[in-house]
């Protein structure tokens, strides 16, 4: 029998909902904002019947229900043909709640190897850990993928142009501003900061970029 840890997720990164998470256990799974969807999500902006998530034989796929105000993947609009999801995807409803979708082989919770000081990353399972406690809600895509690499270099200086293309691969580089690194690096430094206020894991280099430092 499959276990619910190997089946995949959406969770929800940012706003007042933030931390939610829903397991695809189904061959189709609706979203909306009705009492009968799989996935309710109770916001005025998304449609009754909004977004069908269908398992195939390669995967799973997003369908838009016709809604009124989109669905979106990696910022692309999803129209007559339902998008292909692969983890780490970033899907939109509506524009007003930002979900995460995780691959079943990416959620198996493996254990935590390694001493509990300091900061630990799970990357199979995409997990952070902080002084043996798991950060919870999860990280949203862009901090993990910051966090990610500065983990994989601990004690190097990662360029703010490394940032952009890791962190943001989808966009265009002139599209990213400095205050927009600066804030993602602010929001990553707050959730660590809140597990561990003891120590400042993220160091701003003036001039070059960020670099972690473990305890």
């Amino acid at each position: 029998m499959t276990g619910r840890q190997d089946m995949p997720m959406l969770i929800v990164y940012e706003g007042d909902m933030e931390g939610q998470r829903w397991v695809i256990d189904k061959d189709k799974m609706i979203i909306g904002r009705g009492t009968d969807c799989d996935i309710m999500i109770p916001k005025r902006q998304i449609s009754r019947h909004h977004a069908q998530i269908e398992r195939d034989e390669q995967g799973y796929l997003l369908r838009d229900l016709g809604s009124k105000n989109g669905t979106f993947v990696n910022s692309q609009p999803v129209l007559e043909k339902p998008c292909r999801l692969k983890d780490e995807d970033e899907v939109q409803i509506a524009l007003c709640i930002k979900l995460g979708f995780v691959a079943a082989d990416a959620t198996l919770p493996l254990a935590m190897s390694g001493p509990s000081r300091g900061l630990h990353i799970d990357q199979a399972a995409r997990r952070v850990f902080v002084g043996g406690h798991e950060l919870s809600p999860p990280l949203s895509i862009a901090q993990y993928r910051l966090l990610e690499t500065l983990f994989e270099r601990e004690g190097e200086v990662i360029s703010r142009e490394e940032i952009i293309d890791i962190v943001w691969p989808e966009e265009e580089a002139t599209g990213i501003s400095e205050q927009a690194i600066d804030a993602l690096a602010r929001r990553l430094r707050e959730r660590l900061a809140a597990a561990d206020p003891d120590h400042a894991y993220i160091v701003t280099v003036r001039g070059h970029g960020f670099r972690l430092e473990n305890r």
